[in-house]
């Protein structure tokens, strides 16, 4: 399945993430750079970000890891059935593990994947093949380890333990270790094989779980349903974002906006306001971004950030810097390190 930049994920995937890149000794702010998720999507367990934030939350994060030893599938390994909220539970209740893996493949924009993921079956084995292609290529490597981690996380919690893994395949050779592989499913991995797959045995595939509630599953199922409407929804937001910073810059007025997307100005204000922002809200959280990254990695001048930050003086950037970060964005540049 390809992703398109405009859907939109459950935020708990990026606590997921900051969580990782906090144990390793990597700020917040300095994963949050550029993203535009905000606080208050984070301490909501049902918020959701758009694509296109994750991936540069991805980005930094990848940019500030150490540069060995800590990689995508140990970051992978950080996901339980619970990150994912009805999606994960939907999982845990499904009669067999070939049921689970056919729902998870059905609503996968649900989850954490940016892998294209389907269901294989040869011989006496059953499993997933990864495929990475549809990832940007500098994410492709990184990514690709994680949903294999991840996956393998699920299967084990959805079987409490109890499958037996027949093959780990990549067909490159990964940053990872064969022995975390290893460790994590009790099988050596082959690398340079043909596809990436995680693979059981068939019989343990179809071997009922006990405690199966038909009834549970199919309201979960319905649940996943409803989530995925909002889910697939086309995320107004990133588009805006991506206008912002595109052809139209940061002086557009919502006009401006709502014409370039063949909108009413009426309609895009209503749209906004459906995932929790404003016009304002995106056009200051954007330029305080860009601020912040200009204000730190070059040697312009105060009005020619101003200026390339669409305000008609320097004046007004500096009262608005006042506001973002409590100080001018002189003291801001002065207090930097180094």
């Amino acid at each position: 399945m390809q992703h398109s930049d405009d859907k939109l994920h459950p935020v708990a995937i990026s606590q997921v993430m900051l969580n990782f890149a906090q144990r390793h000794g990597i700020d917040r702010q300095t994963c949050l750079l550029g993203t535009g998720i905000a606080d208050e999507a984070l301490s909501s367990g049902e918020g959701l970000v758009t694509r296109t934030q994750e991936m540069r939350l991805i980005e930094n994060l990848m940019l500030a890891l150490p540069a060995a030893g800590v990689g995508g599938f140990e970051l992978g390994r950080q996901y339980n059935l619970a990150t994912f909220g009805v999606w994960g539970f939907a999982l845990r209740t499904c009669k067999t593990l070939r049921d689970a893996a056919a729902l998870g493949v059905r609503y996968l924009p649900l989850s954490t994947a940016y892998c294209r993921i389907t269901v294989c079956e040869q011989g006496d084995t059953f499993g997933v093949t990864f495929d990475p292609d549809p990832i940007p290529a500098h994410l492709r490597q990184f990514l690709l380890e994680r949903d294999m981690a991840t996956a393998l996380n699920l299967v084990r919690e959805i079987t409490l333990q109890g499958v037996a893994f027949t093959g780990i395949e990549f067909t490159g050779e990964p940053d990872v270790a064969a022995s975390a592989v290893a460790e994590l499913c009790g099988v050596m991995p082959t690398f340079h094989a043909r596809a990436n797959r995680i693979l059981v045995n068939r019989a343990g595939a179809n071997q009922p779980f006990p405690g199966y509630d038909p009834v549970l599953t199919r309201m979960l199922e319905q649940q996943c349903r409803q989530r995925m409407d909002t889910v697939e929804s086309s995320g107004v937001a990133g588009k805006v974002r991506q206008k912002l910073l595109g052809e139209l810059g940061l002086g557009a007025t919502l006009n401006d906006m709502a014409s370039e997307l063949a909108l009413s100005s009426r309609s895009l204000r209503r749209k906004l306001e459906q995932e929790g922002t404003s016009y304002r809200d995106l056009v200051e959280e954007e330029r305080r971004q860009l601020a912040l990254q200009l204000l730190s990695n070059t040697t312009m001048k105060i009005e020619e950030i101003a200026a390339h930050l669409a305000y008609t003086d320097a004046g007004g950037f500096v009262r608005a810097f006042r506001r973002w970060q409590g100080c001018s964005p002189s003291e801001y540049r002065g207090d930097l390190p180094g």
